[in-house]
């Protein structure tokens, strides 16, 4: 085993101290640090502490990928890890964003890299769904609700220019109710989204009940007005308002604060808001339409770097491109539930060959904890101390809360003990695509 040092990376939506305070470094930091990667993505690979020396996991991995990551999981990948862990801090709303699958990415590739008049919309030729697990809580945009609830949502509005995106959403089109929001005239954008935060500000006092009677008087089933209002409203729902209510407001007005004359504003307010409590987690797989709010998490991902904005954000968008890779369809449900695989070990199932993600969490009164995983792993600790193997010296790598380590495929079985909670990313046993359900549904038109 190695002790391993990830790469800071400072983007302006990052927190001054959740990283640093994780590291025990001082706060609040001179610049905002956003995210904290650990792996060997060539962006900023992280360094290992070698027997001649600090040098970099992809030049370490290169040197035997064999002997680093297995033989199942180079002849499945190539000689490269195929995942890359993160501790993210958001003090900011990220963009709206969506990754192509592994199909799309790997044509759109290559057609731009044969074409330079093209766009460079990707770095790469893979894939890169994500996971993200809370650490503390945590607020993001998951997955599109029901079109008929948004359009009750935009209708409250009271804006008459917003009447055909409305009108597309009643009738199932989400498509054509983002494309319509997205591709908005330039020069109209500001005096819209000024309107919705007027509206916004002057509806404030809408209450659950009254939400739920606008949708029942929109025809919208009675059980999911209901539901949705009582998610909207109840106390400690994980879930925001599904409904034209108080959330739906607080959120345009959030997002128009930092993004003034952005229709991402408005196509916020189409997504699922969901609220993680700290060990909860979110699935956003290939075309999923997404953006993280607030709050600290771990974050696995397929090592890609491959992003489609398409707003709330001054980095480039490609609204086409965008739609070229979204899914549009209705997430039901966010959540992804954690299994649990033994004593102070869980898990969450994901549909994709490139990672899997355990947490650990050691009382001080277990017997060492099994890694139940195999092949190249790293190893986070976020709070506590732990050891973790044996390194180089034959003795157990010790790792304080933010900090890290890397475990080959020849390194063979790893016991984890101490007292502390640390996640461990690994590629599966079997690194062939699975097919698992997923919570998404046709879209119906009521």
């Amino acid at each position: 085993m190695y002790p391993l040092t990830g790469a800071v990376r400072p983007y302006a939506w990052g927190s001054r101290t959740v990283i640093a305070s994780l590291q025990g470094r001082p706060t609040p930091t001179e610049t905002p640090e956003a995210e904290l990667w650990l792996g060997a993505h060539p962006g900023n690979p992280s360094t290992v502490a070698g027997k001649d020396g600090p040098v970099s996991l992809d030049t370490l991995i290169a040197g035997d990928p064999n002997g680093q990551l297995g033989a199942s999981v180079a002849s499945a990948f190539g000689p490269r890890l195929p995942f890359l862990l993160k501790v993210l801090a958001a003090e900011a709303p990220l963009s709206l964003q969506a990754h192509p699958s592994s199909e799309y990415a790997r044509t759109a590739y290559a057609k731009q890299e044969a074409d330079p008049a093209l766009p460079k919309n990707y770095t790469d030729a893979y894939h890169k769904p994500e996971m993200l697990v809370a650490l503390t809580e945590f607020s993001a945009l998951c997955g599109f609700r029901s079109p008929q609830v948004s359009a009750e949502v935009l209708a409250s509005f009271g804006i008459s220019a917003l009447d055909p995106v409305v009108a597309s959403l009643r009738a199932g089109d989400l498509r054509g109710a983002v494309e319509a929001l997205l591709t908005w005239p330039a020069d109209s954008r500001p005096a819209l989204i000024d309107a919705v935060v007027a509206a916004a500000r002057g509806a404030d006092e809408l209450t659950a009940a009254g939400a739920e009677a606008a949708l029942a008087a929109a025809g919208v089933d009675a059980a999911l007005a209901s539901a949705s209002a009582e998610a909207a409203f109840g106390a400690g729902a994980a879930h925001a308002a599904a409904v034209p209510g108080k959330d739906d407001y607080a959120l345009a007005l959030d997002l128009a604060a930092h993004y003034p004359g952005d229709p991402g504003v408005l196509v916020a307010l189409l997504l699922n808001h969901v609220r993680l409590a700290p060990g909860e987690a979110i699935w956003m797989p290939a075309g999923n339409l997404h953006a993280y709010l607030h709050g600290a998490g771990v974050e696995l991902m397929a090592a890609s770097d491959n992003v489609l904005r398409g707003g709330l954000t001054p980095k480039r968008v490609d609204v086409g491109e965008l739609l070229n890779v979204l899914v549009f369809e209705v997430l039901d449900d966010p959540i992804l539930p954690s299994t649990p695989v033994g004593p102070g070990i869980v898990t969450w199932e994901v549909p994709v060959p490139d990672f899997t993600l355990y947490r650990l969490d050691l009382d001080g009164t277990l017997p060492p904890l099994e890694v139940p995983a195999h092949g190249p792993r790293i190893v986070l600790c976020t709070d506590g101390e732990v050891f973790v193997g044996e390194s180089l010296d034959g003795t157990p790598v010790e790792v304080l809360a933010g900090g890290a380590a890397y475990a080959p495929a020849d390194a063979g079985h790893i016991k984890v003990a101490g007292k502390g909670q640390v996640f461990v990313a690994a590629v599966p046993s079997d690194p062939t695509p699975q097919k698992l359900a997923w919570s998404v549904q046709p879209l119906t038109v009521e």
